[in-house]
């Protein structure tokens, strides 16, 4: 991932964890000198053609558009999918752009009174899907004070042109879908107010990956590299002892399916949003001979209870 990127990932990733801001409204932030100066051309999904003379300046976040689409406006409080080109106004000098192929779209939570990066928020927001837009964003609703670790002088100003490609579902509340019979020597799961507590059975520690389907959903399929919204708790099967658990913390966990452990991975691909599943997953899909902090040690084998509520 991109030095970029990664920071606007941190970004996407804090908002979708913390509580939600008050909304500021869903209007259109008007045009303005500088996003008007910025041409582009080319057809929406594939890679622009920009062009603006350097040292563009804003004081706050403006917003032209160059291709009109006719999907369903962006609201405050949405996930939504962009590709996007990033350019330094201030130099004129390309920063980054994604790929513009079908799966290479980025999640980008919309909150217009959230504390980062707010000018892709405000942007972003009322705009249809289908619609490419130009945002001139001042640094002071952009990288802030993350400026120098993405290369960007503290007040230089941002140029992003951005094609808004969907907006994702919202997440259920809890897995939703038909019931299925337990599997005979999967540990029992048993939720109460919505937490699960599982009971591990006698007998030998499995050494073999296994899953389970305790509700089967009937949402979208969860593909290979998808960003997945989950609840999950994680049991050390060797010590009984829960060693992770966003059901206890409150709050749904947001990631690729990339970035996990491959028997975590391998329990969510494929998968039908709305499912609940249980993984056993031992030490060689899991955190091998090294083991994880003090509640997993090498060769250990863990289970995850996971209910699939949202794929973005």
């Amino acid at each position: 991932m991109s030095r970029i990127a990664s920071i606007l990932t941190v970004s996407l990733v804090a908002l979708a964890l913390a509580a939600c801001s008050t909304p500021s409204g869903d209007g259109c932030i008007p045009s303005g000198a500088a996003s008007s100066a910025v041409k582009v051309d080319g057809q929406f999904g594939e890679v622009p053609t920009i062009s603006f003379d350097k040292g563009l300046t804003a004081s706050t976040t403006e917003r032209s558009v160059a291709i009109s689409g006719t999907g369903a406006a962006v609201a405050n409080g949405d996930t939504v999918t962009i590709n996007y080109t990033l350019y330094n106004g201030t130099t004129g000098l390309e920063i980054e752009k994604s790929e513009y192929t079908e799966n290479s779209s980025i999640p980008y939570p919309i909150d217009t009174a959230a504390p980062n990066f707010v000018g892709l928020a405000k942007a972003i927001s009322c705009t249809p899907v289908g619609t490419r837009i130009v945002a001139v964003i001042p640094n002071a609703e952009g990288f802030g004070v993350q400026a120098e670790s993405a290369g960007i002088g503290a007040e230089d100003t941002l140029v992003f042109v951005i094609d808004v490609t969907s907006i994702a579902a919202k997440p259920l509340a809890e897995a939703t879908g038909t019931p299925v019979e337990p599997s005979a020597g999967f540990p029992e799961v048993v939720f109460t107010d919505g937490n699960p507590t599982v009971t591990i059975p006698a007998g030998d520690v499995p050494s073999e990956y296994a899953i389970e389907t305790l509700i089967q959903g009937d949402g979208d399929v969860v593909a290979d590299g998808a960003t997945v919204v989950v609840n999950y708790e994680g049991v050390n099967w060797n010590t009984g002892e829960v060693f992770d658990s966003s059901f206890d913390r409150g709050e749904t966990a947001t990631f690729s399916t990339a970035g996990v452990i491959q028997g975590f991975r391998d329990a969510l691909v494929g998968q039908k949003v709305g499912s609940r599943v249980v993984v056993i997953i031992p030490s060689d899909l899991g955190y091998g001979d090294a083991g994880s902090g003090d509640k997993i040690k090498g060769g250990d084998t863990i289970i995850f209870v996971v209910d699939i509520l949202g794929v973005q």
